[in-house]
C-alpha cells in the first residue's frame, strides 16, 4: 500500500506540473521539477494504470493514456469521413436530380376536328387517303413532361435510355354503307413496331387501342403513321396518343 501511494503521489505531480508546463509557465520549472521528472521515469514498479506513459505530460497537452490516445485517433479518422462525406453530398445530389428527372417524362396528346377535310363523292370529313403513309400529327397535347414530345410533327423523343411504355387509340366512323378502311402503325426510328387495323362495311364506326413496352435509347423516336390509302374519319379527337417512361436505366 506505501508503494502505491508514493507512486500515485508521484503520478499526480507529474501530471500537475506536465500541465503547467504546456500552459506557458515555463518560469516556473525548476530543478526539482527536473528531479521529480527524472524520479517517474526511472520508477520501475507497477503502474496503476498499465498504458499510462509518465513521459507523456511533459510532451503532450491532450492526454497521456493510451486509450485516450486511441479515442483521439478515431475522433480524428471520424471528421475526416465526416468530411469526406460533406464533399460528396453535392455530387451525390445532382445524381439524384439526375435519376428524378428521368421520371417526369410523359405526354398525352390527340388529334383535332380540323384535320379532317371533305373527301370527293363522300359525306365524312377524314383525314387521309393519302398516296404514301404519312405521320400522323396529334396537335392537341393535354399533358408533356419533359417537354419531349412535338405536337407540330407527332413524334416523341426519348431523353434518356430506359423502358418506355406507349399507348394509342384510333377511332373511325362513316356514313351508313360507308366502309371503315384504316391501318395506324407505331413507328420507332423509322421502323414498324405494332399496328391497330379495319376493313369492313360491317360497322359504321369501331375503335380499338394498342398498348406496347419497349426499351429505348437517348434519342430515340417514335410516332404513328396512316398507312397510304386508309383514312380516319369523323370525330377525330377520339384518337389518342399517349406515353411515359416506366424507368430509366442507370449505368
Amino acid at each position: 500500500m506505501e508503494q502505491l501511494s508514493k507512486k500515485m503521489g508521484v503520478l499526480a505531480v507529474v501530471f500537475l506540473l506536465g500541465s503547467l508546463f504546456l500552459s506557458g509557465c515555463v518560469e516556473a520549472v525548476s530543478s526539482s521539477l527536473d528531479a521529480l521528472k527524472l524520479e517517474a521515469l526511472q520508477w520501475e514498479g507497477s503502474q496503476t494504470c498499465g498504458k499510462w506513459d509518465c513521459t507523456c505530460p511533459f510532451y503532450r497537452q491532450r492526454g497521456c493514456c493510451c486509450a485516450a490516445n486511441d479515442l483521439f485517433q478515431v475522433e480524428d479518422e471520424s471528421f475526416m469521413r465526416i468530411k469526406n462525406l460533406w464533399e460528396k453530398i453535392p455530387i451525390l445530389d445532382s445524381r439524384v436530380n439526375a435519376l428524378s428527372d428521368g421520371f417526369k417524362v410523359s405526354f398525352m396528346a390527340t388529334m383535332t376536328a380540323n384535320m379532317a377535310i371533305e373527301n370527293f363523292g363522300s359525306p365524312e370529313r377524314c383525314f387521309g387517303p393519302f398516296n404514301t403513309n404519312v405521320p400522323i400529327p396529334y396537335p392537341n397535347v393535354t399533358l408533356n413532361s419533359g417537354d419531349r414530345y412535338n405536337p407540330a410533327l407527332g413524334v416523341f423523343t426519348a431523353s434518356c435510355p430506359g423502358v418506355y411504355m406507349f399507348s394509342f387509340t384510333v377511332y373511325s366512323s362513316v356514313a351508313e354503307g360507308g366502309r371503315l378502311y384504316h391501318k395506324v402503325q407505331l413507328m420507332k426510328n423509322g421502323k414498324v413496331g405494332v399496328s391497330v387495323w379495319e376493313n369492313n362495311r360491317e360497322d359504321i364506326e369501331d375503335s380499338a387501342t394498342q398498348v406496347v413496352v419497349m426499351e429505348m435509347q437517348r434519342g430515340d423516336q417514335v410516332y404513328l403513321e396512316l398507312m397510304s390509302g386508309r383514312k380516319l374519319c369523323t370525330k377525330l379527337e377520339h384518337n389518342i396518343f399517349t406515353g411515359h417512361i416506366l424507368y430509366p436505366y442507370t449505368y
